[in-house]
């Protein structure tokens, strides 16, 4: 008689069940191999922009996807109870940054096998239309159930009011991110009055609220002196944007920006000679944003993530981060995205079957010991708790500023850091769970 094999890791100190993420990394293939003869493949799509404006985004989400990928099959397979190694196996898509490319990747993902999406680079407009088009799927072929797993798309909808039993969320949403930025704004004297600049979508919108809510409440004498909301991914000139905050007197601006749209505002703001303070939420984790800053010599980028480069204390971190270069020749930059496939590994060893619904419901309150500590996927909403780090991009100094970053001497500043829990806020989630 075959039996489940015994879990190995930890207990944290509330006696939960802590899985090691040594213990999940399992079997032996490249991720777009196929099974060999007795070896079950367990298909995962990836779909975001891989062609446009942010190509260089999804490239670096793909990448990270792949190498925890790979190294979860280059150590010997997760062990499922009368399956044989499972591998899993992972399927490329487009997205062009579009939720019709979107839905069109996710029927083809599924005529072709795939049982869970990873996706999140493309915003979030596209992963709700992905997690609804995945739930009326589910609901019609319940023996063909897709789980979508968003490792970047951060609106408090998704794990709030709209949340759904199919969609695991593995990014700090954007209340959790402002909730920290507010707490750092409120010991910056120097910041009196804020302009919000936004993409004319979903987060941007998302950001724009928070940041006037959270950093309104956090610092009443702060002065909100403009808001506008702009085309995602299609100005080609911030100037006119730049001109009318520096109009308005601002000093400071929160924007969601990222990518394209980001580096650019960073220009424009530099050719004019204007030195703002920008609030955003993972902006530093982007290739050319860095190189941005000190192309601009002028501004201070704060931004907020699970982890940053350089940060002081994350041996765990470090070591992937090189284990990562040495596989990719690229630089590692986002742990949550590394953490996402390995949380689903960890689930489907849990649940011991290759079932959606057992899977989901394997990941619902699972705490896995990942790089940046212990985190737990909250099973109320499927809301991942994740560490925050507040750090601004600076001149390397030697002190609080040790390594440069892109080919410069600009990197990054820990400013505060925040646990997931310190984060966690309520939920409207009330979600509906299959039968």
């Amino acid at each position: 008689m075959n039996h489940p094999p015994r879990r190995s890791g930890r207990h944290d100190r509330y006696g939960r069940h802590v899985l090691s993420a040594a213990a999940l990394l399992l079997a032996g293939l490249t991720t777009n191999a196929q099974a060999a003869p007795g070896e079950v493949a367990f298909k995962v799509a990836y779909i975001d922009p891989l062609s446009g404006p942010f190509a260089n985004v999804g490239e670096l989400m793909l990448t990270h996807t792949q190498f925890a990928i790979e190294e979860i099959n280059a150590k010997g397979g997760i062990a499922v109870a009368g399956q044989g190694p499972v591998k899993l196996q992972l399927l490329q898509f487009d997205s062009k940054l579009s939720a019709q490319e979107s839905l069109s990747a996710l029927q083809s993902a599924i005529d072709q096998g795939a049982r869970a999406i990873v996706t999140g680079g493309s915003g979030s407009s596209v992963v709700a239309a992905l997690v609804q088009a995945a739930a009326k799927h589910n609901e019609r072929n319940p023996d063909r159930a897709v789980l979508v797993l968003n490792h970047s798309s951060i609106d408090p909808d998704l794990t709030g009011k709209s949340c759904n039993f199919w969609h695991f969320q593995f990014e700090a949403n954007t209340a959790m991110k402002m909730k920290a930025m507010a707490n750092t704004i409120k010991k910056m004297p120097e910041v009196k009055k804020v302009y919000l600049l936004n993409q004319d979508y979903a987060h941007g919108k998302q950001w724009a609220h928070y940041g006037q809510e959270l950093v309104g409440l956090a610092r009443p004498d702060i002065q909100f002196v403009g808001e506008t909301l702009h085309p995602i991914g299609r100005v080609k000139d911030f100037s006119p944007y730049v001109a009318k905050m520096k109009a308005a007197g601002a000093d400071s601006v929160i924007t969601g920006n990222w990518g394209q749209d980001m580096t650019l505002l960073l220009k424009a703001a530099g050719d004019a000679g204007y030195g703002l303070r920008y609030f955003n939420h993972s902006a530093g984790s982007i290739p050319g944003t860095v190189l941005a800053v000190s192309q601009a010599k002028l501004g201070q980028l704060t931004w907020v993530a699970e982890w940053h480069p350089g940060e002081a204390g994350t041996p765990r971190v470090d070591a992937l981060a090189k284990a990562y270069k040495a596989r990719t020749g690229k630089e590692f930059l986002a742990p949550r995205i590394d953490m996402t496939p390995r949380f689903l590994a960890a689930a489907i060893q849990k649940a011991q079957s290759l079932d959606a619904v057992k899977i989901a419901r394997s990941l619902e309150d699972l705490t896995l010991d990942t790089p940046v500590g212990p985190v737990r996927m909250r099973g109320e909403d499927h809301q991942a708790l994740l560490p925050q780090v507040v750090n601004t991009i600076a001149p390397v100094d030697g002190k609080t500023v040790k390594v440069g970053w892109e080919g410069t001497n600009y990197g990054f500043r820990t400013d505060a850091m925040y646990t997931g829990n310190e984060l966690a806020q309520g939920t409207e989630c009330r979600m509906t769970r299959p039968q």
